[in-house]
């Protein structure tokens, strides 16, 4: 198993630009959960001056839509959603301070240049494992449009959570890298 450097969420905001695509993480603080639906909305309150659900200066943001919480947890399933969705927003997110964005899947120019600029991070989680993501979610607290349901901005506090960088403030993008470095073996 490669090895993982441990970090805390606010640790990025200084850290982010020493990231490089392809290392290993193990993430641990506090991130906030949006989709679609609630970036539309946070998009609206940038547009009309109010006031967000959560300080965007060096926060995470995880592309996840968190399944109800069994007895006992504080969470139910919690894996990535495919963030490319969001890339009409990331952008501005990105230049008003977000610091790193958790989702899968690759992101369009606009945002890896936006990244690059702000000297954030996108980091990617495994998709399709989210009973084993939510392991490393300690707690769950809904702060905003509770009535998005799986949809509504969640504040988590996770532990340990096994992250890779897929695009980094120096302009590495993980998906370009390794499908070049999977062409240059496929014709060995």
């Amino acid at each position: 198993m490669p090895e993982r450097r441990r970090l805390r969420t606010e640790e990025l905001r200084t850290c982010a630009k020493e990231l490089r695509a392809g290392e290993n993480l193990l993430l641990s603080g506090y991130v906030y959960t949006a989709r679609d639906a609630a970036h539309k909305r946070i998009a609206a309150l940038l547009d009309q001056g109010a006031a967000l659900p959560f300080p965007l200066e060096g926060a995470v943001i995880y592309y996840a839509g968190p399944t109800p919480a069994p007895p006992g947890r504080p969470i139910g399933a919690c894996g990535p959603t495919t963030s490319g969705r969001m890339d009409p927003y990331a952008p501005r997110l990105l230049d008003l301070g977000l610091t790193a964005m958790i989702g899968k899947g690759e992101r369009s120019q606009a945002v890896r240049d936006a990244i690059v600029r702000n000297g954030a991070v996108y980091l990617c989680a495994i998709g399709g494992a989210g009973a084993l993501a939510a392991r490393c979610i300690r707690e769950m607290q809904v702060i905003a449009f509770e009535d998005l349901g799986c949809e509504s901005v969640k504040r988590l506090y996770i532990e340990d959570f096994p992250l890779v960088v897929c695009n980094d403030a120096a302009g590495g993008d993980l998906f370009t890298e390794g499908r070049a470095a999977f062409r240059q073996e496929a014709c060995l």
